[in-house]
């Protein structure tokens, strides 16, 4: 369903909701007009949610949770995505049950987190998760097991336990505070996500400053969330960004990780880079690739990366599989053959051996700021090293890169710098050729790539004979005369 349809059909509903149809000034409705922080409850005939939507092991865990005398709902995004007409990817629920009491419920329960303290309900592969409805920290005892703020106003702990009416407050955005239960098939909104929603408008719960100061990762939520839904962040919303864009530095490594495969790995790659630009988000977590960015944004390096971004969103609308390791491949290439050009110029070393000292110097400055584990970032090595190796193709090169384990991830690598690189357009079509011959044909494009002369790798010298430039032989010293 498209996006236009899906957001028409929410404004007639709201409009429904709110007894305001198109032409009419106002119509009495059985439901109260919004009034900032109070809750409105929509009975079952007032909102289009069914059970059948709702994934079956959701609905054991409500109805066990209602069953054991606690209020339990449906909330956030799952709601959310239902009154979108998408299928939720995953549905958390709240409830006035504490970690431990809901433990007790639920034999295969598990509690995790230290900032807040979660509880996952787990059914094979589906894991549903269960928060206590949050408080407001400032509200109780300030001891450090329970509410602890840094100097900056980011939470580090946060195992306050509230009201549903606080729990809301507590949520991100507006579209996020709708609460759904399972008992009586009533929704409910407390700070007005409905209307939002039909306006395709983001907008923050309380004082922005404020909220990105206790989790500046709610910066990135907000540019998922407007990419995601085709929303625009609101002025308000949207008015603190750029100044505290750098207290994301103050967020863990690993945290960052988990939230920039959120980013890029959901469909809507390009238009979260975007914005991520546009907000001075991207510049924190990629610094070295932001160093290269053009007043334009239109330089061959800027392109390759924005063709991956829509290759990724491509890929994840047709269910193909999309991995970090080219992610960050793509994202840090340039960053990689400029810093060999640098290193190959100041300290005379071939072309190689700059290169590869240039992919370590890279990563290592990457992986402070975001922490990609190693089995990726040892792919990401693995695709930019065959970038050198595709350029060796006589004699057994060419089999034993195809031999490679990355070698599909490094040959399509390939073929995408060579939608914006020049240079590459003999290469890449000879590979393509030689992926797709007979064995017994490949010797003769051997041959052809050895009369026409293979290219220097990426940023390597020839001499004026079409030679790979090599340094001279050391002599050594004569021995002096007696």
């Amino acid at each position: 369903m498209k996006r236009c349809t899906i957001f028409s059909q929410i404004a007639n509903f709201c409009r429904k909701v709110l007894g305001k149809e198109d032409g009419e000034q106002s119509v009495e409705s059985p439901i109260p007009a919004r009034v900032a922080g109070q809750r409105r409850t929509l009975s079952r005939d007032q909102h289009p949610i069914s059970r059948k939507e709702i994934s079956e092991n959701a609905l054991k865990v409500l109805y066990r949770l209602n069953k054991g005398g606690y209020d339990a709902y449906l909330v956030g995004g799952g709601v959310r995505d239902l009154l979108l007409g998408k299928t939720p990817k995953d549905f958390d629920i709240a409830t006035n049950a504490t970690p431990e009491q809901i433990k007790a419920l639920f034999s295969n329960c598990r509690l995790i987190g230290r900032r807040f303290r979660l509880a996952h309900i787990v059914f094979g592969r589906d894991v549903i998760e269960v928060a206590t409805f949050r408080g407001h920290h400032h509200q109780v005892n300030t001891s450090k097991h329970v509410s602890a703020q840094s100097d900056e106003g980011m939470l580090l702990r946060d195992n306050v336990y509230g009201t549903i009416e606080e729990d809301a407050e507590r949520r991100d955005f507006t579209v996020n505070a709708l609460y759904y239960s399972a008992k009586d098939f009533t929704l409910h909104d407390f700070e007005g996500g409905l209307e939002d929603l039909a306006e395709r408008k983001l907008e923050l719960i309380g004082d922005p400053e404020t909220r990105y100061r206790e989790d500046p990762v709610r910066m990135l939520r907000a540019v998922r969330f407007a990419a995601k839904l085709d929303m625009t962040i609101s002025p308000r919303t949207a008015a603190p960004i750029r100044e505290l864009a750098p207290l994301l530095q103050d967020i863990p490594a690993a945290r960052l990780f988990e939230e920039t495969l959120k980013l890029f790995l959901a469909g809507d790659a390009l238009a979260t880079y975007k914005l991520l630009r546009e907000y001075g988000l991207f510049q924190q977590l990629f610094p070295q690739v932001a160093a290269l960015f053009t007043p334009h944004g239109n330089s061959p390096y800027e392109q390759f990366i924005e063709q991956a971004l829509i290759d990724t969103d491509t890929r994840v609308r047709e269910e193909k599989r999309v991995t970090p390791a080219f992610l960050y491949a793509t994202l840090l290439w340039g960053c990689v053959e400029a810093r060999g050009r640098v290193l190959e110029n100041e300290s005379g070393l071939p072309w190689y051996d700059a290169f590869m000292l240039a992919v370590n110097e890279v990563l290592d400055t990457q992986v402070r700021i975001i922490a990609v584990p190693r089995r990726f970032t040892t792919d990401v090595r693995d695709i930019w090293a065959l970038q050198q190796r595709l350029t060796r193709r006589q004699g057994r090169h060419p089999e034993r890169t195809m031999e490679h384990p990355k070698f599909r991830a490094a040959f399509d690598f390939l073929l995408l710098r060579n939608r914006v690189e020049r240079g590459l357009g003999e290469l890449s079509s000879w590979w393509e050729r030689y992926v797709a011959s007979n064995p017994d044909v490949r010797p003769q494009l051997q041959r052809e790539a050895t009369r026409g002369g293979d290219r220097a790798p990426a940023g390597e010298k020839r001499n004026g004979n079409g030679r790979n430039r090599r340094r001279p032989r050391r002599r050594k010293p004569k021995a002096a005369a007696e």
